[in-house]
């Protein structure tokens, strides 16, 4: 049976994730308090009907941080197999969020300061982070970008293979925070100042052959292939399945974009299972 249990960061967009699962045939329960996982988990085992499970569980529960990792140490010593999804974004986006729905949140105090409750849970999930096995930052995913993501990841996911997300970004509209390998190409030359490719992007061959016409562009690559050819089996052989392989360049429309799709391409090649995901390309 897959287990997932999803956490993170209060207005990271959990709720809306849970749907998600549902859309790729998880048994889903939101909102579930901390203590209860373990019985779930117990109760789903003996169901033999059941063989995708995705639970959500956050500070909305009483007693959370100190339930959370004694749960969670019951399962290990259990050899029970779950996966801990996190789902995470930036103060100044969660700040935001809390505005525009106007909910409260769940750790707000008598200040009544939103950012002084969002940095007070994310000190407060340090821990349980650090032991998830995917990190998720939506701070500049859309809804779909969100789906899209957890589909990937999540969707007919083979635990022994390893499930690559290839993004590329714009450093303008900020960083990749979810990236296990980040590479700036801003080093390379701009397809931006080229007469003909300015609104064009990586994905049209008149770019993407100009970016790899460089001979510094194409070492480049190389590089970055065996490079990612000899950390996937390290990185398989401790456990870790999922690898989010980013790219950056200035306004995420050009380089970034050749570069992913490459390594996208290099990684499929490979036998791998590879996605790719262009987070800035229809930004303006």
């Amino acid at each position: 049976m897959e287990f997932i249990i999803v956490t993170g960061v209060s207005g990271a967009g959990k709720s809306r994730a849970i749907s998600d699962f549902e859309d790729i045939g998880f048994y889903c329960v939101d909102n579930i308090p901390p203590a209860l996982i373990k019985k779930f988990a117990e109760l789903c085992e003996t169901n033999d009907d059941l063989h995708k499970v995705a639970v959500v569980t956050d500070s909305r529960g009483i007693n959370f941080f100190e339930d959370f990792s004694a749960v969670l140490d019951d399962l290990d010593e259990k050899n029970f197999s779950y996966k801990i999804l996190f789902l995470d974004a930036t103060t100044e986006v969660l700040v935001n969020r809390f505005k525009e729905t106007r909910r409260k949140h769940p750790l707000i105090d008598e200040s009544g300061s939103v950012e002084k409750a969002i940095e007070s849970e994310k000190n407060l999930l340090n821990n349980i982070r650090e032991k998830a096995d995917y990190i998720i930052d939506t701070s500049r995913l859309s809804t779909s970008q969100l789906k899209q993501r957890i589909v990937s990841i999540f969707e007919e996911n083979p635990v022994e293979t390893m499930k690559a997300i290839c993004m590329s970004y714009g450093f303008k509209y900020g960083p990749a925070n979810e990236a296990d390998l980040m590479f700036d190409v801003r080093c390379l030359p701009n397809p931006f100042y080229v007469d003909g490719l300015r609104h064009k992007t990586g994905l049209d061959e008149p770019v993407k052959d100009y970016v790899l016409s460089k001979t510094t562009a194409i070492e480049l690559l190389e590089k970055i292939k065996d490079l990612i050819d000899f950390l996937i089996p390290l990185y398989l052989k401790e456990g870790k399945s999922s690898l989010v392989i980013a790219f950056g360049c200035t306004g995420g429309k050009h380089r970034s974009v050749t570069f992913a799709q490459a390594i996208h391409e290099h990684l499929i090649e490979k036998g791998y299972i590879s996605t790719v995901n262009h987070r800035d390309i229809d930004k303006h």
